[in-house]
C-alpha cells in the first residue's frame, strides 16, 4: 500500500473515497474535488466514473515498497485509458513518493526523479501523511499544474486573431 488514503486523511478529509477541499494557491481560491480509488479490487469496475473528467492525477507510491513504485507506469496508463485523456503528453500528473517517515527506503529520491523525467517530466514530491510532511504542498503543486495547463489552452485558443477589416490573417500559433 502506498499510503494514498493516509495522504488524504492528513489533508483533512471527510471521507476515504471522496472529498471537497477549498484551497488558496498563489492568491487564487480553488475547490478541489479529490477521489481516492485506493487501489482496491472492489473499485476496479468504477475506474471510468472515478477518472473521467479529472483535471490532474497524483500518482502515489510508497518509498518503502518497490512494487508500488514499479506500478507507476501501469497506473499512469490505466488512468490515461479510463479517463479518456485526449492529449496525455500535456495532462498534468504529479508523482508523490509517500511514507518518507519510514526508515527502510526501497526507492531513492534520485530513482523517482529519473522516472518522472523519463515519463513526462512530472513534478516529484516526497510526502508523509503520518507526520504531515509536504501534504498541502503536494496538492498546491497539483493545482499549479492544472492552472498552467488551463492557461496554455487559453493562450492557444486566443492566440489566433483575424482582422475582419483586412484580407490577411495575423496572430500567433502555438498548438
Amino acid at each position: 500500500m502506498s499510503g494514498k488514503s493516509l495522504l488524504l486523511k492528513a489533508f483533512h478529509t471527510i471521507g476515504v473515497e471522496f472529498l471537497n477541499r477549498d484551497l488558496e494557491v498563489d492568491g487564487r481560491f480553488v475547490t478541489l474535488q479529490i477521489w481516492d480509488t485506493a487501489g482496491q479490487e472492489r473499485f476496479k469496475s468504477l475506474r471510468t466514473p472515478f477518472y473521467r473528467g479529472a483535471d490532474c492525477c497524483l500518482l502515489t507510491f510508497s518509498v518503502d515498497d518497490r512494487q508500488s513504485f514499479e506500478n507507476l507506469s501501469n497506473w499512469q496508463k490505466e488512468f490515461i485509458y479510463y479517463a479518456d485523456v485526449k492529449n496525455p503528453e500535456h495532462f498534468p500528473f504529479v508523482v508523490l513518493g509517500n511514507k518518507i517517515d519510514k526508515l527502510e527506503r526501497q526507492v531513492s529520491t534520485e530513482e523517482a526523479r529519473a522516472w518522472c523525467m523519463e515519463n513526462g517530466n512530472y513534478p516529484y514530491l516526497e510526502t508523509s501523511a503520518k507526520d504531515d510532511t509536504n501534504v498541502t504542498v503536494a496538492f498546491e503543486e497539483a493545482v499549479r499544474q492544472v492552472l498552467a495547463v488551463e492557461e496554455q489552452m487559453e493562450h492557444c485558443m486566443l492566440g489566433h486573431t483575424i482582422d475582419l477589416n483586412s484580407s490577411s490573417k495575423s496572430g500567433s500559433s502555438c498548438c
